[in-house]
């Protein structure tokens, strides 16, 4: 039997697309930079080094149900807060140092997703050459939609991504334009943690990454999955 827990946290849960099933969320990864154009815009070197990976904590999770619009709080502590778009990479078999041509084995699903920035924060700490957590790290940064099944659309490699504000265009590229593909991000991760079904991986945004206020609708989409709403509010 277990033993009694003072205080239990609830399990995060991604609905399963065309199911009763949800995924369990374990550990977040997000990948940095991982579009040419994005990493000239922020400053850094769009030649292809090797990724890096930054996490989010798992209650981070907000998700967005189909037909329905989320309410997102604007976050305290910024006055520059900005929407990024990515492909979100499910994990279903663990393993550590796999290899990238069976990567994909280890990939359950797929989903649309939101790495929310306090741009504003992230550039003070790393002007201070200091952790970003403070910019990536906070309560409701990781919006996510439903979790579409490998098994029935396929592993996701092209396509457009999108993200507009208000009906107005600001992202918009196509997933073939990732530096890193999904199953070498899968294959990198492997070498520095042991994966885990319920891991997820932010796999990197487009340019055009920008601010929204408070009244904004934010709609983000990748070709062949739900695209999300997203109003910020108070």
């Amino acid at each position: 039997m277990m033993p009694p827990v003072l205080f239990p946290v609830a399990p995060v849960l991604i609905p399963v697309c065309r199911s009763n099933s949800h995924f369990q969320v374990r550990r977040i990864y997000c990948v940095g930079r991982n579009y040419a154009a994005h990493a000239r815009e922020m400053g850094g070197d769009p030649t292809r080094e090797p990724p890096f990976f930054f996490q989010k904590p798992t209650d981070a999770i907000q998700v967005v149900l189909p037909g329905t619009i989320l309410e997102h709080a604007y976050p305290p502590m910024t006055a520059n807060y900005h929407h990024e778009v990515e492909l979100v990479a499910a994990i279903g078999k663990g393993g550590r140092n796999i290899a990238a041509g069976t990567a994909l084995d280890h990939v359950v699903g797929y989903a649309v997703g939101l790495d929310m920035t306090r741009r504003d924060l992230q550039r003070a700490m790393a002007e201070q050459k200091k952790p970003w957590e403070v910019g990536k790290s906070f309560d409701h940064g990781a919006i996510i939609g439903q979790l579409h099944l490998a098994s029935d659309i396929g592993h996701v490699a092209l396509g457009a991504i999108t993200l507009t504000v208000n009906g107005q265009s600001r992202q918009s590229s196509d997933l073939a334009h990732m530096t890193w593909s999904v199953a070498e991000q899968v294959a990198n991760l492997s070498q520095y943690y042991e994966l885990f079904p319920g891991d997820i991986i932010y796999a990197g945004t487009p340019e055009n990454v920008g601010p929204v206020v408070l009244g904004d609708l934010i709609v983000a989409t990748i070709a062949g999955l739900d695209e999300i709403h997203v109003r910020i509010v108070a």
